[in-house]
C-alpha cells in the first residue's frame, strides 16, 4: 500500500511539473479588419443588425470568434461599392492591420438591378442586362477595383489582404426554380466574368485571391442543399445571398485557407 502511495505521488508530481513547464498558449497578435459589401457583412444569414446589416454568422465574424484576434474591426456594409471602400471603409481602418478580408465589385456591376430584371423579364432581356454588367466589368470596374485596393494598401501597408470572389448563384439542373435555366445560366456567366476580373486586379495589387466557387459548387439556389437563398420576401435583402450554411461551409473555409 505504501509503495502504491509513493508511486501515485510521483506520477501526480510529474504531471504537475509537466503542466507547469508547458508554455502558455500565446495570445493572438493579429489585428483583423473585414471590409466589403453584403457578402462580407452577412446579409442572408440570421441576426443582421444596423444599417449595414452585419451578422455574427458572416464568415468574418465567425473567423474572429474562432481565432480570437487581438482586434477585430467589422467595417463591411451591405450595399457597399468600391467608392465606399475608398471614401469610408479604408479611412476608418486602424493603422497596423495584419489581416484584411474583402468582397467588393458586385454592386458596382449592378447585382441588384440585374437580378430584378431577370426575375421580372424575358430570357433575352435578362441576358441583355447581364451583358451590360459584363461590359462594365471589362471597361470600368478595373479602375474602380484598383483604387479600392490602393486605399487599403495605403492604410495597411504590411497586411495580408484576402480578396474573396462571388459564388455562382444558381444550380442549373433542376426545373423547379423561380428563374428559367436560361436566366440562371446568364447570371452564372456574369459571375464568372466578374470573378475573373476581381482575381486579375487583386493579384496585380499583390493581394491574395480566394475563389469560393469550389466551396459553393452544387449548392447554389434551386439545388437540394443550397448555400444561397432563393427569392426571399421577408426580409427581401436576403434574396440571392449566402445563407448560414453558405457563410459557414462556403466563405469561412475559403477565407480560413487563405488567411495564414
Amino acid at each position: 500500500m505504501r509503495t502504491a502511495h509513493v508511486l501515485a505521488t510521483l506520477v501526480t508530481s510529474s504531471l504537475l511539473s509537466l503542466a507547469l513547464a508547458a508554455p502558455a498558449q500565446a495570445a493572438s497578435t493579429i489585428d483583423y479588419v473585414a471590409l466589403g459589401d453584403s457578402y462580407s457583412s452577412g446579409v442572408g444569414a440570421p441576426g443582421q443588425s444596423g444599417s449595414c446589416m452585419r451578422s455574427n454568422t458572416s464568415y468574418a465574424a465567425q473567423w474572429a470568434s474562432r481565432n480570437d484576434p487581438a482586434s477585430f474591426q467589422f467595417l463591411a456594409c451591405g450595399g457597399a461599392v468600391t467608392d465606399d471602400i475608398v471614401n469610408t471603409q479604408a479611412p476608418a481602418m486602424r493603422s497596423g492591420a495584419d489581416l484584411v478580408s474583402i468582397t467588393i465589385g458586385g454592386n458596382d456591376a449592378g447585382f441588384a438591378p440585374t437580378v430584378i430584371t431577370c426575375l421580372t423579364s424575358t430570357d433575352s432581356a435578362c441576358a441583355a442586362k447581364v451583358n451590360e454588367g459584363k461590359a462594365y466589368v471589362a471597361n470600368t470596374l478595373p479602375g474602380k477595383l484598383d483604387a479600392a485596393y490602393q486605399a487599403i494598401r495605403a492604410k495597411a501597408p504590411e497586411a495580408r489582404v484576402v480578396v474573396l470572389g462571388y459564388p455562382l448563384l444558381f444550380g442549373t439542373s433542376s426545373l423547379i426554380c423561380e428563374m428559367s435555366i436560361a436566366k440562371r445560366r446568364s447570371l452564372n456567366s456574369g459571375a464568372e466574368v466578374l470573378d475573373a476580373m476581381i482575381k486579375q486586379r487583386a493579384e496585380a495589387a499583390g493581394f491574395v485571391y480566394s475563389d469560393v466557387r469550389d466551396e459553393f459548387s452544387g449548392h447554389g439556389a434551386c439545388t437540394s442543399r443550397p448555400y444561397i437563398n432563393g427569392l426571399t420576401i421577408i426580409p427581401p435583402q436576403n434574396s440571392y445571398h449566402p445563407n448560414s450554411s453558405g457563410y459557414t461551409n462556403g466563405y469561412l473555409p475559403a477565407f480560413s485557407g487563405s488567411a495564414a
